[in-house]
């Protein structure tokens, strides 16, 4: 796994650098502070994880639209100074999954690129849980939610559960002693009878049926 960081601060370049373990580094990119609206003339090295440095919030979406479209299975985490519901939606909706404020990176940023490189969310507990309930009121019911936990197996109801805490595969495997193959291929079931492609998605839909709150890492 390869991270990117993205700075218009040397500073933060050198403090992000201490932060990530030896080997993981592809590329820090130092922006023109000059020019750091201009997504144009910006190059990206080849990442699993993207680190932004969202000091300059007017180019962060700038920057997040020009990853989305050349490395489109790119994960994002964004760090900045502080998030509310008006500075982290729009990231959320642009397909950020980490938010990290600059007081807590240097405890947490290596720990949040596993979990954002996993396709797993790393943020505030309140935040993430109030995106996903104004998404569940923005969104109407879809029509095969009401049948999902109904058709499921009693194991994949487990599996269901611990999707919703927002364990990884192997994470799942170890709290139920069963395989990472076998949790891939509930998982995959639960997908397939709910109509959609992507865990987050499950989790939505889920929520929608049990009319539950949202819990996550963090």
């Amino acid at each position: 796994m390869k991270v990117c960081i993205l700075s218009s601060h040397p500073f933060f370049l050198r403090e992000f650098l201490k932060l990530i373990p030896a080997g993981k580094l592809n590329q820090e990119r130092e922006l023109d502070r000059q020019n750091v609206s201009d997504m144009t003339a910006l190059t990206l090295p080849k990442a699993a994880v993207y680190v932004i440095d969202g000091q300059h919030s007017n180019a962060v979406l700038g920057m997040i639209a020009l990853i989305r479209e050349h490395r489109p299975k790119a994960h994002l985490l964004v760090v900045s100074d502080d998030f509310n519901e008006q500075t982290a939606f729009p990231l959320l909706q642009a397909g950020v999954k980490g938010l990290l404020t600059y007081s807590t990176a240097r405890q947490q940023l290596p720990c949040a690129i596993e979990t954002v490189a996993e396709g797993r969310y790393w943020m505030p507990r309140a935040l993430l849980s109030s995106f996903i309930h104004s998404m569940l009121d923005a969104t109407p019911k879809a029509p095969r939610s009401e049948g999902l936990l109904k058709s499921a197996s009693r194991r994949e109801k487990q599996i269901l559960e611990h999707v919703l805490d927002n364990r990884s595969n192997k994470e799942i495997a170890s709290q139920l002693n069963i395989s990472e193959r076998t949790v891939k291929f509930h998982v995959s079931n639960l997908l397939a009878k709910s109509g959609v492609q992507r865990r987050t998605d499950l989790i939505l839909l889920a929520l929608q049926t049990q009319n539950s709150s949202l819990r996550v890492v963090q």
